[in-house]
């Protein structure tokens, strides 16, 4: 089978001015492959939900991932609009899926219930909100990974599915 096409979003204002090293971002790389996951794109931008936006319309809809993970701004912070990019551009909520980031991460910090991350579906790419911290992200990845194969699975039969009707 095909690798997943996989897009990383990292939503930092000081990575995004060269004033820090994405970090997540590079956790992110490294765990995809354990779902035969390969990047195909990373970009690191501002905390601007319209860039947020836009940055995930192109990535699935032009780029055409099959996965986007965004890291970074799921928090409490102002400028924390993540979750509110994500679900301004998805056709589809898929709530269980930060829902069991958020109860599997909560055995190792009180503070996991804060998380506002969100996931869901824009036509075929599934887009997931991970935490900033390398930490976390590797927690909530291991959380749903078992999960993502068969997701992509299924979303990638829709897709066929469409293509057989055109």
């Amino acid at each position: 089978m095909d690798k997943w096409k996989v897009g990383i979003l990292t939503a930092s204002d000081k990575g995004s001015r060269g004033e820090r090293e994405d970090v997540s971002g590079s956790v992110i790389k490294e765990l995809v492959s354990s779902i035969n996951g390969a990047v195909i794109r990373h970009d690191v931008i501002a905390d601007e939900q319209e860039w947020i936006e836009k940055s995930l319309i192109e990535l699935a809809d032009v780029t055409q991932c099959d996965l986007i993970f965004t890291t970074g701004g799921t928090g409490f912070a102002a400028r924390d609009v993540t979750p509110e990019a994500t679900k301004a551009v998805i056709h589809r909520e898929v709530p269980g899926i930060p829902e069991r980031m958020r109860a599997a991460t909560l055995a190792n910090t009180k503070f996991a219930i804060l998380s506002r991350a969100a996931a869901g579906i824009r036509g075929n790419t599934l887009i997931i909100n991970l935490p900033g911290s390398p930490k976390g992200v590797k927690e909530c990845f291991e959380s749903i990974a078992d999960v993502l194969p068969h997701a992509l699975k299924l979303l990638r039969a829709n897709l066929e599915h469409d293509q057989e009707g055109v």
